[in-house]
């Protein structure tokens, strides 16, 4: 699985979690957040995750502006932290952008790690 960091914030805290909850066959890479959509438009990468302070604005502007807003999904924001079983349903529904804030990073990429896993 591969897996692109863009967003705004925190890169490469994202990258470490990614590879600490991912496991074995994890590959991930820090990008720019226009390169980063780009790579997953273009099928080098399977996923993208990014981090903002609202966790929908810089987090996936250019993944929503990319792939449109049905393959990108919000799963945290401000006052309104990451709940499992709605990570597990957007990943069901086809979402291959994932934004959230900063300080939700930790359980945001905990609970993302399991369902792409699960999915896979």
């Amino acid at each position: 699985m591969k897996i692109v960091v863009g967003g705004q914030v925190e890169k490469k805290e994202i990258e470490s979690l990614v590879k600490q909850f991912g496991g074995d066959g994890i590959d991930v890479t820090v990008k720019a957040d226009l390169e980063a959509a780009m790579m997953l438009k273009t099928g080098e990468a399977d996923y993208y995750v990014g981090a903002c302070h609202t966790g929908g604005g810089g987090a996936l502007a250019m993944a929503i502006a990319l792939l449109g807003k049905p393959a990108c999904a919000t799963i945290s924001m401000p006052g309104k932290k990451p709940v499992k079983e709605n990570v597990q349903s957007a990943v069901e529904q086809g979402a291959k952008a994932f934004g959230f804030t900063g300080d939700h990073k930790e359980k945001a990429i905990e609970y993302l790690m399991a369902a792409l896993k699960k999915e896979k």
